[in-house]
Parts: structure tokens; C-alpha cells; sequence
């Protein structure tokens, strides 16, 4: 996933489900196809043991990680840090300097056919229906010549051409989903946490009435939140995910799933008062058995991260509709009606 582009290339401009997950079915028949990168499971964060560098190899070929995390300012203007540095570690540096820092890819890829290739691709981009937080239009989808060519200098050589179509349609699917799961909780919490209580209070079931409820009060007016940049993270389970491993281990009748095959973190605008502010989501993405027509199923795990204001949106959510189940809410709302009937 993550295969969105900040900049366009002129020639191309025409098995137990995790909890609160979405289940997402993809149109196409088969199941995608075994080589495609972004199917290799994520690092199992509870092993001791770490895997040696030829193992790990990333469910997608976005480049991943943090570029900077490891910069510090100097007053001195000459750069020690390359002093004496292994010279894969100088190559790798040289490498993320050409990294488009809104989604850690490069700034462009080539269109033209790789060499030795006797399998045309297409080169048309489609447009998502993500708006960039630029504001220059919506992000756009790689074309499959993009991704063949992308997969090539990423190292997957093995890729089978014939499959890579296929890979941008699943690609393209999960990323459209993660978002509209986004969108929804904007809607529900993008005006403040008072508001959010209010949609969340009688429980997840009633929720879309009460969105629809209040929204409509307010005029019917919606604020689109935007994408301002993502980043692919395979290799960093997330904390929920490490506890529903551990969980699956202990009771795997209840808890048992594989392990996310990615993770990302999106970078959402959220409007609050005419200010842009940044709201960093968590996208845990599961397969799951594919239906008996062959049809196959993920499951997207998609919530706010564990900031002061993501945990209280999350806690609302959950205890909310716990509350409104456990407590009877239903058969409360029900007798009063019956009452005044």
C-alpha cells in the first residue's frame, strides 16, 4: 500500500478478525498473487531473536523508516557524521537525500519499459480520491509501469510481470478503504471531542443516525480532511498489534490471527477553527481466509495513534458503546418509547 505520488510525471498525466477492523473485499476473483511485496508479514515484534539483514525483507517497496531520526545540529559546518562511516551506510544516505519526504518514495519513476522487458504494461495513473493537504488536487496511484519498475529497483527481480496489474488494483483498493475509514472518523470527531461524545454515546449501532442528526443541525456541512504525507512502517508492529499476538498465543481460540502484513502511519489535516491541524492515523492491514468464490478479504485496523487526544477519541468510541450495550441501552430506549406510545 502507500503507493501515492506527491509529484507527476508529465508523459503519465492521462483466522480471527482484529478488533475494530473493517473487513474489505476486492473485486477481482483471484487472490493477489504470491510475489507481491506487500504480503510478507510483518516483523514479529515478540520474537527475542532479531532476523539478520538478509531476512527482512519489507511487505512493500516504499522505501521505509525515518531519514532523520538520527541527524543532530552542529555548530561546526564541516560534516563529521560521514567520517570513517561504512560505505553502504554513506550509499543509503545518498539514497533517502532523493526520497520525496510526503511518502519516502522517489520523486519520480520511470515510465519507459525496464530493460529485457517483453510484457507491456500500461502507463496510465488513476487518481485516488484522497485530497493532498497541499491542496493542488487529490494523490495519485502509480501506473503499473511505475510499480514493475519500482519493484526492479527495490531489488524484487522475481516479480512476475503478468501479475503486476493486478498488485496496483489491490494497492490502489486498501488504500481507498483505509481512507473512507478515516473520513468517518473525522466526521465524528473533527469538531471537537463534546461532539464526538455525542455520536459515540449511544453506541456504535445508533452512531450513523446521530452523525446524521447532527450534521444535519449544522447545515449539512462537512469539513474534508487531507492527506499531508504517510509513511510505510513493515517493521514497527504497532503496540495493538504486539498485544493481540501475545493474546493469540495465550488463547488462540479467541485471538488468534496472523500478523499484519503492513503498517502505515498517515498524516490527516484536520480543520479545527480555520487552523490545519495534523492528526497522525495508525493502519494496521490483515488478510484474512478469502471467501469460498475465491474472493480475497483484508482486514483494515485503522484508528487514531496513542496521542492525549487519539486516546481519548479511542477510549470514547470503545466505552461508549460498550456502555450502551452492557447497561441496556437498547431496552431503555425501547420501554420509553413504548411508555409515551
Amino acid at each position: 500500500m502507500g503507493w501515492f505520488w506527491a509529484d507527476a510525471t508529465p508523459a503519465a498525466q492521462a483466522a480471527a478478525q482484529p478488533a475494530d477492523s473493517k473487513r474489505q473485499h476486492h473485486p477481482a476473483a483471484a487472490s493477489p498473487p504470491a510475489s507481491c511485496p506487500m504480503h510478507k508479514r510483518t516483523i514479529d515484534a515478540l520474537t527475542s531473536v532479531k532476523p539478520s539483514a538478509s531476512a527482512e525483507a519489507p511487505s512493500c517497496p516504499v522505501p521505509h523508516g525515518a531519514p532523520f531520526a538520527n541527524s543532530s545540529p552542529s555548530s561546526c559546518p564541516v560534516p563529521h557524521s560521514d567520517r570513517g562511516a561504512p560505505s553502504d551506510q554513506r550509499q543509503e544516505q545518498g539514497l533517502l537525500s532523493k526520497l520525496n519526504p510526503l511518502n519516502y518514495m522517489f520523486h519520480s519513476i520511470s515510465q519507459d519499459p525496464a530493460p529485457n522487458q517483453n510484457y507491456a504494461l500500461p502507463t496510465s495513473r488513476d487518481p485516488s480520491s484522497i485530497p493532498k493537504g497541499s491542496g493542488d488536487g487529490n494523490w495519485e496511484y502509480p501506473s503499473p509501469q511505475q510499480m514493475y519498475n519500482a519493484l526492479l529497483r527495490k531489488g524484487y527481480t522475481d516479480t512476475d510481470i503478468t501479475a503486476v496489474e493486478s498488485m496496483v488494483a489491490v494497492h490502489n483498493f486498501l488504500n481507498e478503504g483505509a481512507w473512507a475509514e478515516i473520513v468517518e472518523w473525522e466526521r465524528r470527531f473533527g469538531k471537537g471531542l463534546a461532539r464526538g461524545w455525542e455520536v459515540s454515546k449511544r453506541g456504535e449501532e445508533n452512531a450513523p443516525l446521530e452523525l446524521r442528526r447532527l450534521e444535519a443541525q449544522e447545515g449539512g456541512r462537512r469539513e474534508q480532511p487531507t492527506l499531508i504525507r504517510f509513511q510505510g512502517r513493515p517493521k514497527d508492529m504497532t503496540p495493538k498489534a504486539a498485544i493481540l499476538q501475545m493474546l493469540g498465543r495465550i488463547y488462540p481460540e479467541k485471538f488468534g490471527t496472523e500478523p499484519p502484513f503492513d503498517r502505515h502511519d498517515w498524516y490527516v489535516g484536520r480543520n479545527v477553527n480555520g487552523q490545519t491541524k495534523e492528526v497522525r492515523y495508525v493502519i494496521d492491514y490483515y488478510s484474512g481466509p478469502p471467501e469460498p468464490t475465491g474472493e480475497p478479504v483484508f482486514f483494515l485496523d485503522v484508528r487514531p495513534a496513542m496521542t492525549p487526544t487519539g486516546a481519548v477519541e479511542r477510549l470514547m468510541r470503545w466505552g461508549g458503546d460498550v456502555w450502551w450495550r452492557a447497561s441496556g441501552g437498547e431496552v431503555r430506549e425501547n420501554n420509553r418509547k413504548n411508555g409515551q406510545s
